[in-house]
């Protein structure tokens, strides 16, 4: 969730809420490899528009996930070669969590936390939507596992669903509906 990179939901939420597994956007250039993209405080070089962190950011409605990414300084991290898989959640997504736990885990005491959170929503490899299969398990970034289910003809990471999916050029992001909170 807040270990994704800012720019993963960008264009995700405005194109992937419509689309299924979208066509490929062009490779990446290789001048935006993670070790050229600018530290915390510095201008930003022009990046790849197709990777995560930008699809994130241009996403009005993926604005608490980016600005949970800054908060944990993990922009960076999701803008890298890849390949990842994200599973992003919408603002809405953000808003069915108990009053004040957003505003709780953005405190800088709470940064561990909020680290947890966010790598637990993203995974190594591209995993585009025809391959996620009912019962399979995934590792996250942050050393847990994630279930993926197809109920009714829908795939969900635990109890989340996935309601629109994107390619990017480090990976994939899938827009889902629910936080996923690590056990």
């Amino acid at each position: 969730m807040h270990s994704i990179s800012t720019a993963v939901l960008l264009a995700l939420a405005l194109v992937a809420c419509s689309k299924k597994d979208a066509p490929a956007p062009a490779p990446a250039p290789a001048s935006t490899a993670a070790a050229d993209l600018p530290t915390p405080g510095t201008t930003a070089p022009p990046a790849d528009p197709h990777n995560i962190v930008n699809i994130a950011i241009g996403s009005k409605d993926h604005s608490t996930l980016v600005a949970a990414l800054k908060a944990a300084n993990y922009v960076t991290a999701v803008a890298n070669p890849g390949p990842l898989t994200v599973f992003a959640p919408t603002n809405a997504a953000f808003e069915k969590l108990p009053p004040g736990t957003v505003e709780g885990l953005l405190k800088p005491e709470k940064l561990d936390d909020l680290k947890n959170v966010l790598k637990y929503h993203v995974t190594t490899s591209s995993w585009d939507l025809a391959s996620l299969k009912d019962g399979m398990e995934m590792g996250m970034s942050n050393g847990g596992k994630a279930i993926i289910h197809i109920v009714d003809g829908k795939v969900m990471i635990n109890d989340a669903t996935i309601i629109g999916s994107i390619k990017a050029s480090n990976g994939m992001v899938h827009v889902i509906d629910t936080v996923l909170l690590p056990r």
